[in-house]
C-alpha cells in the first residue's frame, strides 16, 4: 500500500495512518464510480473535512484535503463546543485550486508520465516533493475566490497605434534574435500580447504575476530615487534587467541558468528556457528551445538589443494610459462593484479585487457576498443557457449574475429601497457603459 503514496503532506504523519487516509480516499473513488463510470468523485463532504479528488493523468490522483472553519460556542454549563460550519467552502473553488497544483507542476517538470520514463517512482518522488514542498507554502486557501475558478488573464487596454509598436517590436526582436521560439508582453503586470497556447499563457500568467513580478518588486522600490542604479555599472542607456537569469552582466562569472518550462504536453511536448527581461513596467518573457543553451554573450546580445527599445516602449505605453484615464476621467465611486470573466479569451476584470497577491486577498466587499457570487457561478455551470440571478442580499445588498455567450458578469449593487426594476435598470446602465461593444442578451 504504501508504495502507492508518491507525495503526502504534512509529511509527519505517521506511515499507518497514511496508508489508512489513502486507502479510504482510494475507496471512495472506486464506490463512487460504480454510480456514475464516467464521471469520478469530486469532493467528499464531512463534517470536520472536505475532500477533493482530481485525477490529472489516467491512474494518477491528487486529493486535498481542506478543514472546514470552526466556531467554538459555550454550552449551558460552560463547556467550549465547537461547531464545525459545513456550507462554507465551494467546492468549485477548491477543485480549481487542486487542478491549479497540477497545471503549476507541469509547467516546471512536465507530465508525471514523462517522470516516470526519464527514471520510474524514484524520480516522480523526487520532483512532486521538490515543487510541492515549495509551492504548497505559497497557497492560502482562505482567500481563494471566484477569480481562482476561472483562473483568468487580465488584459492591458491599448489603442490601436501602441498596440501595432509592440507588434512590430516582438516581430523585431524575434527576428535579431533568432533562436526564438514564443514571446509574451506583459505590462503592469497585465498581459498584452503572447504567442503560447491559451491553456500554457493561463498558468505561466499565473506564476509571473502572483510569484515572479512580486518577488522584485523590492529592489525596484529601493532604487526609485536613484536616477541610474549604482549596482549596474555601464548601464546608461536603458532600464532593462533580467528576472530570470544573470544578475550581472559584466561578471564574467556570471551564470545563465533559466527555469525550464514545459508547454503544449498534450502534443508536441516542448521543453523551453523561460527569459524574462523587464524594464520600467513592462516585462517580455522570450521562449527558447531547451536543447539551446544561452550563452552570456546571448544574454549580452539580448540586453544591447531589447533593453533600448523596451525602455523606449515602456514610456510610450505609460504615457497613452495616462492620456486614456485623463479622458474617462475620475468619477466618484461607483455605486456597484463587477467582476467581469470571457472563457474564450480568458479575459478578466474585477473591481471588487483592490490587489490580489497570493498571501492577501483585498476584497472590497463582504465575504457573504463572496460566496453568493461563488454560489451563482456554480448555478452557471449546471445551466448551458445563457441566464440572468438576482439575489437580494442582507445589508440592502443586491447581486446580480450574467452569463451571455461565454462570458459571465458578476454585479454588485449598494442601494437601499430599490426593486427589481430598478436594479435591472443599474445593470443595463453598467453594461452601457463599461461594456458597450459587448453583447450581453436581455
Amino acid at each position: 500500500e504504501e508504495k502507492k503514496i508518491l507525495f503526502y503532506h504534512p509529511n509527519e504523519v505517521e506511515k499507518n495512518e497514511k496508508i489508512r487516509n489513502v486507502g479510504l480516499c482510494e475507496a471512495i473513488v472506486q464506490f463512487t464510480r460504480t454510480f456514475s463510470p464516467s464521471k469520478p468523485a469530486k469532493s467528499l463532504h464531512t463534517q470536520k473535512n472536505r475532500q477533493f479528488f482530481n485525477e490529472p493523468e489516467e491512474n494518477f490522483w491528487m486529493v486535498m484535503v481542506v478543514r472546514n472553519p470552526m466556531i467554538e460556542k459555550h454550552s449551558k454549563d460552560g463547556k467550549p463546543i465547537v461547531e464545525y460550519q459545513e456550507e462554507e467552502l465551494l467546492d468549485k473553488v477548491y477543485s480549481s485550486v487542486l487542478q491549479q497544483c497540477y497545471s503549476m507542476y507541469k509547467l516546471f517538470n512536465g507530465t508525471f508520465l514523462k517522470a516516470m520514463e526519464d527514471g520510474g517512482v524514484k524520480v516522480l518522488k523526487e520532483r512532486l516533493e521538490k515543487f510541492f514542498h515549495r509551492y504548497l507554502q505559497t497557497l492560502h486557501l482562505q482567500s481563494c475566490d471566484l477569480l481562482d475558478i476561472f483562473g483568468g488573464i487580465s488584459f492591458f487596454p491599448l489603442d490601436k497605434m501602441t498596440y501595432l509598436k509592440i507588434q512590430s517590436f516582438i516581430n523585431k526582436m524575434e527576428e535579431s534574435l533568432n533562436i526564438v521560439k514564443y514571446t509574451a508582453f506583459l505590462y503592469n503586470d497585465q498581459l498584452i500580447w503572447s504567442g503560447l497556447e491559451q491553456d500554457d499563457m493561463r498558468i505561466l500568467y499565473k506564476y509571473l504575476t502572483t510569484s515572479l513580478f512580486p518577488r522584485h518588486i523590492e529592489p525596484e522600490l529601493a532604487g526609485r530615487d536613484s536616477p541610474i542604479r549604482a549596482e549596474m555599472p555601464g548601464n546608461l542607456q536603458h532600464y532593462g534587467r533580467f528576472l530570470t537569469g544573470p544578475l550581472n552582466l559584466n561578471d564574467p562569472e556570471a551564470k545563465c541558468r533559466f527555469p525550464k518550462i514545459f508547454v503544449n504536453t498534450d502534443d508536441t511536448y516542448e521543453e523551453l528556457h523561460l527569459i524574462v527581461y523587464k524594464a520600467m513596467s513592462a516585462a517580455v518573457c522570450f521562449m527558447i528551445d531547451a536543447s539551446m543553451q544561452p550563452s552570456l554573450d546571448f544574454c549580452r546580445r539580448l540586453d544591447s538589443i531589447v533593453g533600448p527599445q523596451l525602455t523606449v516602449l515602456a514610456s510610450d505605453i505609460c504615457e497613452q494610459y495616462n492620456i486614456n484615464k485623463r479622458i474617462s476621467g475620475s468619477e466618484k465611486e461607483p455605486q456597484f462593484k463587477f467582476i467581469y470573466f470571457n472563457h474564450m479569451n480568458l479575459a478578466e476584470k474585477s473591481t471588487i479585487h483592490m490587489r490580489k497577491t497570493p498571501s492577501i486577498s483585498l476584497t472590497s466587499v463582504h465575504p457573504d457576498l463572496m460566496k453568493i457570487l461563488g454560489d451563482i457561478n456554480s448555478d452557471f455551470t449546471r445551466m448551458d443557457e445563457d441566464e440572468e440571478i438576482i439575489v437580494k442580499a442582507m445589508s440592502d445588498y443586491w447581486v446580480v449574475g450574467k452569463k451571455s455567450d461565454q462570458r459571465e458578469l458578476y454585479v454588485i449593487l449598494n442601494q437601499k429601497n430599490a426593486n427589481l426594476i430598478e436594479v435591472n435598470e443599474e445593470v443595463k446602465k453598467l453594461c452601457a457603459t463599461q461594456f458597450n461593444n459587448i453583447f450581453f442578451l436581455d
